[in-house]
């Protein structure tokens, strides 16, 4: 067996809030009603969390630098979210950069996407596409907005501007999904969430690995697998792994990275129990995949510049 990878970690997905600043609606949706969402109740993640948060969930996993996802911030407030990033201390790396939330087809959006692009510290955009019949696991307001031309004008904005774009959506959305990456094979795609395999029924599961194959023959969308135990609130390694395997078959170590996705993930499992079954399951790839997985893939895909291995040591930054 090979030797588990001991080098420096980059997270590329994890989320930080701030609840008096009233900015998020889900979050105080759930704080006003019992009603659970797709990851389950959300109650004890109704409390702020901040970079010191963060740091002591991550303490034992050798994370150097972070990415930002944007955490729901309201669209009532347009570009706050990074400007209230910007004024964090960052020097521990945890927000290195930032994918912000641009509504694609907002009637804003292309000043939106200009300012946010402007700022040297957003490297991407995520619009959340995850439509659900059931409300509770809605993030979308709408369902076939990857196939409305006003959104894909949006889109297009986003590739002009050489950002990144963040995809999250539900396996059923797969076919709309892979003609729109082949639609824009100038944009870099990255899927939140291993393709978010939400139905664990057997045809459920045979969507997801199918649709999952077909995005991954596609070379201009990379992979997150994270917070699979939204989606397996019983799991195990063993249960984990066929669907990490599955993630690494279709897109390979050189186009996947590991995530954490906190602190969300963090309503069915610790941050070391995340990175354990990371670290478990990827023992037996070769330390050059290893090391894509948990560093170099995220390192390359936001453009992040971090030092490598050799350079950075082994002492924690976070």
């Amino acid at each position: 067996m090979t030797k588990r990878y001991g080098g420096p970690v980059i997270d590329p997905h994890h989320h930080l809030w701030d609840l008096s600043l009233q900015r998020y609606p889900w979050l105080q949706k759930a704080r006003a009603s019992a009603e659970e969402m797709a990851v389950g109740n959300l109650g004890p993640i109704l409390r702020d969390y901040g970079i010191d948060d963060y740091r002591a969930d991550a303490a034992q996993q050798n994370v150097v630098a972070t990415v930002h996802v944007e955490a729901g911030w309201s669209v009532a407030y347009p570009l706050e979210e990074s400007r209230w990033l910007d004024g964090l201390d960052r020097s521990s790396g945890v927000a290195h950069r930032y994918i912000a939330r641009v509504p694609l087809d907002g009637p804003d959006a292309p000043r939106l996407l200009e300012a946010e692009a402007a700022n040297p510290n957003v490297v991407g955009i995520r619009d959340i596409l995850s439509w659900h019949p059931d409300a509770a696991k809605r993030f979308a307001p709408r369902p076939d907005r990857m196939s409305d031309p006003a959104w894909r004008a949006g889109l297009a904005a986003v590739t002009r501007l050489g950002l990144v774009f963040d995809l999250m959506l539900y396996p059923w959305q797969m076919d709309e999904a892979l003609d729109l990456v082949r639609a824009f094979p100038q944009t870099h795609f990255v899927l939140n969430h291993g393709g978010s395999p939400i139905d664990r029924t057997k045809d459920g599961m045979a969507l997801w690995r199918s649709g999952l194959r077909a995005l991954g023959k596609e070379p201009n969308i990379r992979l997150k697998i994270s917070d699979l135990v939204a989606y397996d609130h019983a799991w195990t390694v063993e249960s984990l792994r066929p669907v990490i395997e599955h993630c690494l078959d279709c897109f390979g170590p050189e186009r996947s990275m590991f995530a954490s996705d906190f602190p969300v993930a963090g309503l069915h499992a610790s941050f070391d129990e995340v990175y354990q079954v990371f670290r478990t399951v990827a023992a037996e790839l070769s330390l050059n995949d290893q090391r894509a997985l948990f560093f170099a893939t995220a390192n390359d895909t936001y453009r992040l510049g971090i030092a490598g291995p050799a350079e950075i040591g082994r002492g924690s930054h976070v």
